[in-house]
C-alpha cells in the first residue's frame, strides 16, 4: 500500500512540474516585429550592442571597463587588459600565432607572427600583427621535476 503512495504522489509532482515548465515556456521573451526582446516595464533591448576598447582603471594594464552603446543608452562593462606581451592588442582581439622565434642577441627580444582569428567586440582588430617579448634569461627545462629514474 505504501508503493502505491509514493507512486501517486511522484505522479502528482511530474504533472505540476509539466504544467510550471509549460506556462513558463508560454511567458517567455517575446520579440518585437523589428526583432528586439521586450523587457519588464515596455523597454527593449538592442539587437545589437556596440563595443569601446577596454580602458584600465589605472596605468596601461589591468583591470577596466568599455562602454557598450545601444541606441541612446550607454552602459558600462567590466574587463581586463592583459599585463604581457598580449597588452598591445589587448584581449579582445584573439590571433593564431607562430610559434616564438630564436632570441636576437642584439636586441635581447624574440617575436612571432599573428593572424586575426576572432574580432570578440567588432574593434576593427588588425588582421596581422608581430610582437616581441624579452628573452628568458634561464633555459626552459623540466628542472628536476617529472620522472625520476633509479
Amino acid at each position: 500500500m505504501k508503493m502505491r503512495g509514493v507512486l501517486s504522489m511522484t505522479l502528482v509532482l511530474l504533472v505540476v512540474l509539466m504544467v510550471t515548465a509549460e506556462a513558463a515556456h508560454k511567458h517567455g521573451d517575446k520579440k518585437s516585429a523589428t526583432g528586439q526582446k521586450a523587457k519588464e516595464g515596455g523597454k527593449a533591448e538592442c539587437a545589437e550592442k556596440h563595443f569601446g576598447k577596454c580602458v584600465p582603471n589605472a596605468g596601461d594594464c589591468g583591470d577596466g571597463f568599455r562602454e557598450a552603446t545601444c541606441g541612446e543608452h550607454t552602459t558600462k562593462h567590466k574587463c581586463n587588459i592583459p599585463c604581457n606581451w598580449k597588452k598591445a592588442f589587448g584581449a579582445d582581439c584573439k590571433y593564431r600565432f607562430t610559434n616564438w622565434g630564436e632570441c636576437d642577441t642584439t636586441t635581447g627580444t624574440k617575436s612571432r607572427s599573428g593572424t586575426l582569428k576572432k574580432d570578440m567586440f567588432k574593434l576593427d582588430c588588425k588582421a596581422t600583427l608581430e610582437v616581441t617579448k624579452p628573452c628568458s634569461s634561464k633555459p626552459k627545462g623540466k628542472g628536476g621535476k617529472g620522472k625520476r629514474t633509479e
